[in-house]
């Protein structure tokens, strides 16, 4: 059975006091954090009894298969479904001719079936609803499309005419910064770097597909929904109910709610387990809404909709494709004296995405002179979004190359080079770090790595192999965002005796730990052993969560968990009777403020290179990480070895093709978009500083989801460099691109 206890979130609804602390919270005495406890959802994983989005048991579901467009830009002009609405087994054919009205068609990704016109290939433009997936598969096979096709333009060059420059970059980071004057520094400057890097479009694909099952309630007294998308809410309990593979079921009931015209207390988004996001499910997409579109016309049945992998290559956002220029200017001995970053990337012509892909460039290393730019290029592209620390992991990628760069115009040790420009403070903003122990972590991963082994590029070798080290920084903010509500309950056993505390919040585990860590948390704000703690979250009756995105979950979450913990021991002492409850949320705190808080890593690559093929294997990876108090060290380590080989993946394999005459991914699925396998990952570590950070937040921790992925590319290709001698600027590293002419 799934720890979701619908009983307690359906208590949880009723009336209970909320506090508001009015003073920031202080640090928390730990004895449960810091242990590294068993995974509680592992047993229901490893039997197969945690439910995903799919696998909740609903009566009488029925299935959607979506159309697609077929064209990259057009109208369309005919739908002839008259051979799938007579195939046995096929309820409905929904269209931009037919489908129930939105309420709120702003949003053009979500303004699913409401014109006929097609912004890029792939979009949705209607689904088959049948009693198997297989006839609704079928019946979308017999659906005839006639098309009006318009010229498209969808490949991405700095050339460009029409480039702008955004408002802002994901989430609200200004587009351009410039500070003092690079152009004169860097013609001043006796050492130069001035070069230009590649990273491809590249695709989340967690392992579980993007799932949405919706339930559109039909009882006596409820309007099932008109071509308007209002709909009654006079009896109790939801009108809609989905059941959703999400990192954020409160996110997607507040932005599906006024779609459909619905109050949000009309709502329910149910999600206690998913399998994996990497951003790509930290927003509602256009599946979201065809799932409920088809749910309104249903007669009351759920509807279950699953995309397929092909699917979520159009559907589900991906990582836009950069070029990134950096120009770096340095004195004799390597002092950074101007640092600029330049780059260019896309975005879809229906709904704008800037990633923030310069972003960390202002603020990692000390020079006077800098400054940062974004330009988009807006195309008939699907909507990019979210992937795996978005911004930093392909920014990160081409300044840590840069600096690899830079110290071998130097003739500095890249290590050596790094600790030099390490800055005092935050040279962006001014303020004084938090923490910053980023020459430590490079310290201490030399010296476990075997650095001072590292050769003259291209000089190791054995037998058909040469043999490279290459290093590279990492970091990530620390964020915490507010909106987080906890609940505190004493608990009763069969008999009416104590039977520990329920703790309530209606967050994500991705498959980070959220499930352990946080209980570990609300263990020790409680002062009681970590059994006692019974966890409900995945589930919109509970009370606020923000989204598990950006490494911020445990630092929110558990910040509001602290504060309810805190807010109900005051209340009712040591011994509460039963029944006890109180809900309080993440205060604000004005000390943080005064600190520029982020994570910082050191990521150490050893790789070897067929002299003959270009075959690139990485024998060793070594991540040191400093960020902050680990709750618990068995998640975090494979959060950060996860983090580390998606990095390696970056590097060497992915890499989404996109085919301008089409205007689609063709490599659109496992068996061509690459990913590593077991046997690609030979040895790998990670270890951590044991630094907690108390600026941060009560429990002394910072984000570890996103910075192992931060700095591990630039690491492999600075590696492969120094193996050959080579100098890849364009990512994946592909052997074609190592095989000298």
């Amino acid at each position: 059975m799934s720890r979701t206890d619908a009983g307690g979130a359906a208590r949880a609804s009723g009336a209970t006091r909320t506090v508001e602390p009015s003073q920031p919270l202080k640090p928390l005495d730990v004895r449960s954090v810091g242990s590294s406890p068993q995974r509680l959802d592992g047993p229901e994983k490893v039997t197969g009894t945690a439910p995903y989005a799919w696998e909740h048991p609903l009566p009488s579901p029925l299935y959607v298969h979506p159309l697609q467009a077929a064209v990259a830009r057009g109208r369309i002009l005919t739908m002839d479904t008259g051979a799938a609405e007579a195939l046995d087994g096929v309820l409905a054919v929904l269209t931009p001719y037919n489908a129930p009205r939105l309420a709120d068609t702003d949003d053009a990704e979500l303004a699913v079936l409401q014109s006929e016109d097609v912004a890029f290939r792939g979009q949705l433009i209607g689904a088959v609803i049948a009693e198997t997936p297989e006839t609704a598969g079928q019946g979308a096979a017999m659906v005839d499309v006639e098309y009006e096709q318009h010229p498209h333009d969808t490949e991405l060059s700095t050339d460009r005419t029409d480039l702008y420059r955004p408002e802002v970059v994901n989430p609200t980071y200004a587009s351009d910064t410039e500070d003092g004057d690079p152009e004169a520094a860097l013609a001043a400057a006796p050492v130069t770097v001035d070069v230009v890097y590649s990273t491809p479009m590249e695709h989340n694909n967690p392992m579980e597909p993007h799932t949405c099952v919706a339930v559109w309630e039909r009882s006596e007294g409820r309007d099932p929904g008109g071509p308007d998308g209002s709909g009654s809410s006079a009896d109790s309990g939801p009108l809609l109910t989905l059941y959703d593979s999400t990192q954020g079921a409160h996110q997607v009931k507040q932005t599906l709610a006024p779609l459909f015209g619905l109050p949000a207390e009309s709502v329910r988004v149910i999600s206690p387990h998913v399998g994996g996001g990497f951003g790509s499910k930290g927003m509602p997409h256009a599946h979201n809404v065809l799932a409920v579109l088809a749910a309104k016309v249903s007669g009351g049945r759920p509807v279950k909709l699953a995309l397929t992998r092909q699917q979520m290559f159009s559907l589900a956002g991906y990582r836009t494709p950069t070029v990134q220029r950096l120009r770096l200017g340095a004195d004799t001995e390597g002092r950074l004296t101007a640092l600029c970053h330049d780059v260019v990337e896309q975005t879809s012509k229906i709904k704008e995405f800037a990633e923030q892909t310069g972003v960390a460039s202002r603020m990692m290393y000390a020079a006077d002179n800098r400054s940062t730019s974004h330009r988009l290029a807006a195309l008939d592209v699907p909507v990019p979004s979210w992937m795996r620390a978005p911004g930093e992991a392909p920014g990160m990628f081409a300044a840590e190359s840069a600096m690899d760069e830079l110290a071998v115009a130097c003739g500095i040790d890249p290590i050596d080079l790094r600790e030099r420009n390490d800055p005092e403070t935050d040279p962006e903003s001014g303020r004084p770090w938090s923490g910053r122990h980023l020459v430590r972590c490079l310290r201490t991963g030399a010296e476990r790595f075997g650095w001072d082994r590292r050769a003259e590029p291209g000089t190791r070798r054995e037998g058909d192999w040469l043999i490279g080290l290459g290093v590279a920084s990492a970091t990530y903010p620390s964020y915490a965002f507010p909106g987080s509500v906890a609940e505190i309950e004493r608990r009763t056993d069969g008999d009416g005796a104590s039977g520990g505390y329920a703790v309530r919040i209606g967050v994500a585990d991705i498959g980070t730990g959220t499930w352990t860590a946080l209980s570990q948390i609300a263990a020790d704000a409680l002062n009681c052993p970590f059994g006692e703690v019974h966890l409900e979250i995945g589930d919109t009756a509970l009370p606020p969560g923000t989204v598990a995105g950006g490494s911020s979950g445990i630092n929110s979450w558990g910040s509001a968990v602290v504060a309810a913990s805190r807010a109900f021991r005051e209340e009712y002492g040591d011994d509460p009777a039963p029944g006890s409850r109180i809900r309080a949320g993440m205060p604000s705190d004005p000390e943080l403020s005064d600190y520029s808080a982020h994570s910082f890593g050191a990521q150490f690559a050893e790789v070897r290179v067929h002299a003959y093929t270009g075959e690139v294997r990485v024998a060793r990876m070594l991540g040191v990480f400093s960020a902050g108090r680990i709750v618990n060290p068995r998640t975090a380590r494979s959060q950060f070895m996860g983090g580390m080989i998606m990095g390696m993946s970056m590097a060497l394999f992915e890499e989404s093709v996109f085919d301008h005459g089409t205007g689609h991914v063709v490599n659109h699925d496992f068996a061509q978009y690459h990913i590593p396998a077991c046997a690609d990952v030979l040895d790998i570590d990670a270890v951590w500083l044991d630094e907690p950070d108390m600026h941060a937040n009560p429990m002394g921790a910072k984000g570890i989801g996103e910075i192992g992925i931060v700095g591990s590319p630039a690491a492999v290709v600075n590696a492969v460099h120094n193996a050959t001698g080579i100098r890849v600027r364009d990512l994946p590293v592909t052997p074609d691109k190592l095989l000298r002419s």
